[in-house]
C-alpha cells in the first residue's frame, strides 16, 4: 500500500491481524520477515506503553531523549517543551523517573512528546484507550491539528466511530495480510459485515486462569461469547444480543452451588452493571453439580469500545466460591442507533439512552418532536 503526505489513515482488524506489528515495522522497531517499508519523513510513534522511554530517566529527560532520537536540536525541543508539559498535565512528577508513573500518566506524556515534537509521520496505536475521556478528546483534537498541518497520521483503533471521524482512508488487515485498502466508509462497512473474530478469543479455558483471585476454587471451567445466530465471536454491533455461557464443575464441593453471576466493566474500570441467577424471575434453589449458566444480554445498548466480563459462582448469595476477573473481552462497534447519522463514541458514556425529545416555544406550542429510537 501507499500513503501520501498529509493523509490520516485508519488501520483496523481483529486482534492478531497484524495492526501493531505493522506500526512497529514502520517505526523501525521490528524488521519485516520479507518485503520492505519505504518511509520518507521523520517518524513519531506512540505504541504500547513502555516503548520509546527509558524507565530510569525522568519525564523531563525523556522529552529531550526522544527529541534527540528524532534528530532535533536542543533549542528546537526547548521551543516545544512548555507545550508538551502543559498537554501531558503530569504536574510535579516531571522530574520523577517515569518507571513510577501510572499507565495513564505515562501515556499522556508519551502522546504529548510524539505529537508535539513535529514528526512528519505520526503513528498511534490503541494505547489511547488507557487515558480518560477528557484526555482522549485532547488527543483526537491534536491528531486533527497535526493532519491539518499537512503531516501524516496512521491510527490503529478498535473504535470505528473514531476511525470514521478522523480518517478518509483506511486499511483492513487479517492474518497479517492487507484485505482492503480504500475509503474509510467502505472499509469499515466491510469489516463490520464480516465480524468473525478468532474463536480462540471467544472461547476461554479458565481452569488455570491467571485472573482467578487467591483462595478461589477452580470450578469455572470455560467461558464463551456467541452472537444470536450461535457464532463464537467477541465482536458485536451496538444493540446486538450477546450470549455469555459459563461452564462449571462443582463435583469437588461438599455443598451444592446456589447461584452464579457476571459483571461488566469498561476498559477504564467503570462498572456498567451485572446480573446473577438470584435476579432471574424463577431463580433455581440450587445449580446442578456440573452444568452451564447462559446469560442472554439484550439491553442496554452499549457505546462503542471494549468491555471486560468477570464471572463468578457461589454456594449462597454472600459466599463466592470461584471468580475469574476480566476473563473475556467484548468489543462493541458503532452503528447509527438513533437513525439520525449521529455516531456515539466512548465520550458519550457507556450506554445509549432511550429518550424522547421535543422543542417548544415558551407558550408551549410545539416546534418539533424527535421520536424515541
Amino acid at each position: 500500500f501507499e500513503i501520501e503526505r498529509g493523509e490520516v489513515v485508519g488501520i483496523i482488524g481483529h486482534n492478531g491481524s497484524g495492526k501493531s506489528t505493522l506500526l512497529k515495522i514502520l517505526s523501525r522497531i521490528t524488521e519485516p520477515t520479507r518485503g520492505r517499508a519505504e518511509i520518507n519523513g521523520r517518524v513519531g510513534s506512540l505504541l504500547e506503553v513502555g516503548t520509546g522511554f527509558h524507565p530510569e530517566l525522568t519525564g523531563r529527560e525523556n522529552i529531550y531523549l526522544n527529541g534527540a532520537m528524532l534528530g532535533m536540536r536542543k533549542h528546537e525541543i526547548d521551543r516545544r517543551f512548555d507545550e508538551i508539559v502543559a498537554f501531558a498535565d503530569i504536574g510535579k512528577l516531571l522530574d520523577t523517573p517515569v518507571k513510577r508513573y501510572s499507565s495513564g500518566m505515562y501515556v499522556r506524556l508519551a502522546f504529548a512528546v510524539a505529537a508535539h515534537l513535529e514528526p512528519e509521520i505520526l503513528l498511534v496505536d490503541e494505547v489511547l484507550a488507557v487515558g480518560d475521556a477528557g484526555f482522549q478528546k485532547k488527543c483526537l483534537g491534536k491528531m486533527s491539528e497535526v493532519a491539518g498541518a499537512g503531516r501524516t497520521v496512521l491510527l490503529v483503533s478498535h473504535n470505528m466511530a473514531v476511525i470514521q471521524e478522523l480518517c478518509r482512508h483506511s486499511l483492513l488487515l487479517s492474518g497479517g495480510r492487507l484485505v482492503q485498502d480504500g475509503p474509510t466508509e467502505q472499509v469499515v462497512s466491510h469489516y463490520l459485515s464480516q465480524l468473525t473474530a478468532d474463536t480462540m478469543d471467544a472461547v476461554m479455558d479458565t481452569v488455570e486462569h491467571p485472573r482467578r483471585p487467591f483462595g478461589m476454587v477452580p470450578i469455572i471451567q470455560k467461558v464463551t461469547l456467541q452472537s444470536s445466530d450461535g457464532r463464537y465471536t467477541t465482536d458485536f454491533l451496538q444493540g446486538e444480543p450477546v450470549l455469555l455461557s459459563v461452564y462449571y464443575d462443582a463435583t469437588c464441593l461438599d455443598q451444592p452451588l446456589a447461584g452464579a453471576g457476571f459483571a461488566l466493566r469498561s476498559v477504564r474500570g467503570v462498572r456498567v452493571g451485572g446480573f446473577n441467577t438470584y435476579m432471574g424471575r424463577q431463580p433455581p434453589h440450587r445449580l446442578p453439580q456440573r452444568g452451564v449458566v447462559r446469560y442472554l444480554l439484550r439491553e442496554p445498548v452499549l457505546t462503542p469500545g471494549r468491555y471486560a466480563l468477570s464471572v463468578s459462582v457461589g454456594t449462597h448469595q454472600s459466599h463466592v466460591v470461584d471468580r475469574v476477573e476480566g476473563v473475556i473481552n467484548l468489543d462493541v462497534h458503532t452503528v447509527d442507533v438513533y437513525g439520525t447519522g449521529y455516531l456515539l463514541t466512548p465520550e458519550d458514556g457507556v450506554v445509549a439512552l432511550d429518550c424522547e425529545v421535543d422543542v417548544a416555544f415558551d407558550d408551549g406550542s410545539l416546534i418539533a418532536r424527535a421520536p424515541r429510537s
